[in-house]
């Protein structure tokens, strides 16, 4: 994965072109969905294809970066109105533990 800006390949350096496209779902207050065109980019180089990943979306994750860092810092929780049937409360279990052993 690369994050935007970077068109250096992570894995050998290097130069990366665009390749194409692909659509992910992002998950949002109220149990809203919408979706995000995520564009891949391929090293010259190693021929490896990595994707651009936004500021609003974390790495294999579904969720806003938004909703999941209220989640960690104990802003959201499973009472907090917009947010009680979602996500569910072991997935915020999960976030808060995977985050809080970078501690």
């Amino acid at each position: 994965m690369i994050f935007s800006g970077d068109l250096v390949c992570p894995t050998c350096s290097g130069k990366m072109t665009y390749y194409d496209s692909v659509r992910r779902i992002v998950k949002t207050k109220y149990g809203a969905v919408r979706y995000a065109y995520i564009k891949r980019f391929k090293c010259s180089a190693c021929g490896s294809i990595h994707r651009s990943i936004p500021d609003y979306i974390l790495p294999y994750k579904h969720y806003e970066t938004e909703v999941i860092m209220g989640v960690v810092e104990g802003l959201i929780t499973s009472e907090t109105l917009g947010y009680e049937d979602y996500p569910s409360e072991k997935t915020m279990e999960r976030w808060r533990t995977i985050y809080n052993s970078y501690k």
